[in-house]
């Protein structure tokens, strides 16, 4: 079961960053790319605001801009 969820959608630049910046401290089996375009709530939700990543075991999120030291924050 995937630990962490990285809303994105395709042909997105910022979320493509998002997924190199998460594989480096990640490993790729502990979290989920989930597309908000096939989920009218998740479009609702967060397509002004995507890349969004968010922690399973509490919803805890971070929205873009992000970084190496937001996810490491997450992570902990």
């Amino acid at each position: 079961m995937a630990k962490y969820v990285l809303y994105h959608t395709e042909g997105c630049h910022l979320c493509e960053q998002a997924y190199e910046l998460m594989l480096q401290l990640i490993p790729s089996e502990e979290f989920e790319l989930i597309d908000i375009v096939s989920d009218e709530a998740l479009m609702a939700a967060y397509q002004t605001s995507i890349p969004v990543m968010k922690r399973c075991s509490d919803e805890e999120a971070i929205y873009w801009p992000f970084d190496q030291q937001k996810i490491q924050q997450l992570v902990e």
